[in-house]
């Protein structure tokens, strides 16, 4: 007879999603619903260009509202004022606007007050709108933890017609940030038997998929319907495969790559989804390095030619990293093999200086005899030719 353990807690989405255009001015009646005296927490310009719009919005609704700045950072010192702004406000729910660490500060700030909290997106650049995680950073933007919170946010407001107000660089970083999940939950998770980790992997294909088809579509025609839909992806569909499938589905080796770039101050002029691309081809170099898998070879030219195609970076020039010194590197390889990393969810062991030749060597070519065949077109939606849709493959299988 077997014993039946707690199993961890399911933070798979928010409790309210509202899609559309012009919501920003129609959410008044939502948000009331779960609070009256909102703390409204975003940059100092999205509160300048927002505040005209969402304050006679938020008063019609005979509502106290209070403005806060997240400046420096996600950082301690920015969550110590805002947790003694809430208690000086005597704020009921919170609403965060903006980007990425924007809402996570706001997811954040809630979370240790208990309070409901609110997402408005400005960019389509990260997941960060559904997610119930929240990344702390140093007050000059170095990745120090993140933090695993107990809800997504009870409502996420997604206004395509802000989102599109955003430049086209912030729609490519998401499209980075997102089709990671791929990369990494296969080859953390691509193997388990577990149900709900099988299916976030299979979300993880298929978003890769969809990302494939209709991303370069999506970036020439901003506003459109293809467009909407990748917006959709990278916003939503990205917090999915988290929720369902947990940390080891979320981050690998290319957000540590990430979080140890972070720490060098030239980086902090690109966008976390810049980053954690070129992170990928860090982590299927490695792959080809350390277990000469030539599979990981042949997912990196594919993606090189994507990368091309829509404005992602490859190398570290690229990314404005290209006069750093070996100091800086190796800093940023230690950081992202330090022992809490998330680079030890790879099936292998990784040292600092393998790390460093995989960070400059992502575009290396790859020998004829070794490529075999790969085809330059994803796989129809939703099966792949090279595995059921019940047996997760390789995170390197080639669409065909």
């Amino acid at each position: 007879m077997s014993t039946t353990l707690l199993q961890p807690l399911l933070t798979i989405a928010p409790a309210q999603v509202l899609r559309g255009r012009e919501l920003l001015v129609q959410s008044g009646r939502a948000i009331a619903r779960l609070g009256h005296c909102p703390l409204v927490i975003g940059g100092n310009q999205t509160l300048a260009i927002v505040k005209p719009q969402l304050q006679p919005v938020l008063e019609r609704e005979q509502l106290s509202v209070a403005w806060m700045s997240y400046s420096p950072d996600c950082s301690e010192t920015t969550l110590s004022n805002l947790y003694q702004a809430v208690v000086q406000h005597q704020a009921d729910v919170v609403i965060g606007i903006g980007g990425g660490k924007a809402l996570d500060t706001a997811k954040l700030v809630a979370h240790q007050h208990q309070l409901p909290v609110v997402t408005m997106p400005t960019s389509a650049a990260t997941c960060a709108a559904w997610t119930a995680l929240s990344n702390v950073y140093s007050d000059e933007g170095a990745f120090q933890h993140d933090v695993v919170l107990s809800r997504c946010p009870n409502l996420l407001v997604l206004d395509y017609g802000l989102v599109q107000t955003a430049p086209r660089r912030t729609l490519v970083a998401g499209i980075g940030d997102a089709i990671a999940k791929w990369y990494e939950a296969s080859v953390s998770s691509g193997h388990s038997q577990q149900t709900l980790i099988i299916s976030a992997v299979q979300q993880a294909r298929v978003l890769r998929d969809l990302l494939f088809q209709k991303a370069a579509i999506a970036l020439q025609e901003p506003g459109g319907e293809t467009w909407q839909e990748v917006v959709d992806a990278t916003v939503l569909m990205a917090g999915v495969i988290g929720g369902l499938g947990g940390a080891q589905c979320r981050t690998v080796a290319a957000h540590a790559v990430h979080n140890g770039l972070t720490h060098l101050l030239a980086s902090h002029g690109t966008l976390h989804g810049e980053k954690v691309a070129y992170g990928i081809l860090v982590q299927l170099r490695l792959e080809e390095i350390v277990q000469g898998n030539q599979l990981a070879a042949t997912a990196r030219q594919q993606l090189l030619k994507f990368y091309s195609a829509i404005g992602l970076p490859q190398t570290l020039y690229d990314l404005g990293l290209g006069a750093i010194s070996l100091a800086d590197l190796q800093q940023a390889a230690d950081i992202a093999c330090a022992h809490s990393s998330d680079i030890h969810r790879l099936p292998f062991a990784v040292e600092p200086a393998q790390l460093m030749a995989a960070m400059v060597s992502t575009t290396a070519e790859v020998r004829r005899e070794e490529r075999g065949e790969r085809s330059e077109q994803p796989a129809p939606l939703p099966a792949t030719p090279h595995s059921s849709p019940l047996t997760p493959s390789s995170t390197n299988e080639v669409t065909a």
